[in-house]
């Protein structure tokens, strides 16, 4: 198992994150991603990756393939 580098983010920046992502864009542009960082205090590597995690949950809660494929998949 590999080693975790980042600890997890606290329930603050976790808050500030679930809110942008429901409220605001579930696919943020590096503009939005770097204001949201500096928000929440994250940086912006470790934003990126969260929002990609919660993104692939929130496909799997609303029954979609976790990643974006083709209708035909």
């Amino acid at each position: 198992m590999s080693a975790k580098t980042a600890s997890s983010p606290t329930q603050d920046q976790v808050e500030i994150l679930e809110y942008n992502f429901n409220k605001v864009n579930k696919h943020p542009d590096p503009t939005t991603l770097s204001l949201v960082a500096a928000e929440a205090g994250l940086s912006e590597e470790e934003t990126q990756k969260w929002f990609k995690q919660r993104l692939a949950q929130w496909r799997q809660a609303e029954g979609l393939p976790s990643e974006c494929r083709s209708v035909t998949d």
